[in-house]
C-alpha cells in the first residue's frame, strides 16, 4: 500500500513537554446539521506517546459519508485516522501528519487552531530546490522522474523530465537554467524505497512499509533536506 504525508513546522519552538500536555486528553465535538439530520462529529488524540525528543499519537477525526438507505440520502460519520509525530529537529519542531494532501493540510489547520488558538501557527516547510538537486545527484541512478517549477519560458509553468539517466542528459542541465527543481520521484540509497519528494515537504512512498518505516525514512532522510 502505497503510504502517503506531509511535513510541518510550528511558527515557534515549544517544549515538548508543553505540547504533551496540550495534546493529552485533546477531544473535540462539533455538531454538523444538513437537512434535517443532526450529528455529533468528533476530533480527538489517542495512544499519545512522549520519548526525549519526540511525540506520536494518532488523531481520529470524524468525516461525513453520504449514503444511500431505501429512497434516502443521508449523511453518517466515519472515523479516519492519521498518525502523526511531532519532532524536536534543528531548533524547531517539525510535525509529520499521514495521509493525502488535503487530509494532511485540514489536520494541520485543526490542531493550529485547536492546541494553539489561531490558525498559522503550524507551517508548510520548504525543501530548496538546491536540496532536491543534491538528494537526486547523490544518486543520479536512482532517480526516475524530476518536475520544475518557476519556470521563466513565457507561457510554461512546469517541466518534467522521466528517465533512468536524467543527470546525464542535456535537458536536465537546460531545464535547470530555466526553472526550479520542485518534485521528485527517487530510489533510495539506504532504505531502497521508491519515494517522491515536493518542496513543499509531501512525501509519498510507493513500497508497501509500515507507518513505522515510513516515519523512520522521513526522519532519517528527510527532515536533513528542509530548511529550518
Amino acid at each position: 500500500m502505497v503510504l502517503a504525508g506531509k511535513i510541518f513546522r510550528l511558527k515557534e519552538k515549544v517544549s515538548l513537554k508543553d505540547l504533551a500536555e496540550k495534546l493529552k486528553g485533546f477531544k473535540v465535538e462539533e455538531t454538523y446539521r444538513e437537512n434535517g439530520f443532526q450529528l455529533t462529529l468528533t476530533t480527538e488524540i489517542k495512544e499519545l506517546n512522549h520519548k526525549e525528543n519526540l511525540i506520536e499519537g494518532k488523531i481520529l477525526r470524524d468525516e461525513i459519508i453520504h449514503l444511500r438507505q431505501k429512497d434516502q440520502i443521508k449523511p453518517f460519520p466515519k472515523t479516519v485516522e492519521a498518525p502523526f509525530t511531532l519532532h524536536e529537529c534543528k531548533n524547531t519542531i517539525l510535525m509529520t501528519i499521514l495521509g493525502k494532501k488535503w487530509k494532511a493540510n485540514s489536520l494541520a489547520n485543526l490542531f493550529s487552531e485547536k492546541i494553539f488558538g489561531f490558525m498559522g501557527f503550524v507551517l508548510e516547510v520548504r525543501i530548496p530546490p538546491e536540496n532536491l538537486k543534491k538528494y537526486h545527484e547523490e544518486n543520479p541512478e536512482g532517480t526516475k522522474v524530476i518536475f520544475f517549477n518557476d519556470v521563466n519560458l513565457p507561457n510554461v509553468k512546469k517541466l518534467s523530465l522521466y528517465g533512468a539517466d536524467l543527470k546525464n542528459s542535456t535537458l536536465y542541465k537546460d531545464f535547470l537554467s530555466h526553472g526550479n527543481m520542485w518534485y521528485v520521484v527517487v530510489t533510495s540509497k539506504r532504505y531502497g524505497y521508491v519515494v517522491g519528494l515536493t518542496g513543499n515537504g509531501i512525501v509519498t512512498v510507493f513500497n508497501q512499509i509500515s507507518v513505522k518505516d515510513f516515519l523512520a525514512y522521513v526522519r532519517e532522510e528527510v527532515f536533513p533536506l528542509i530548511m529550518v
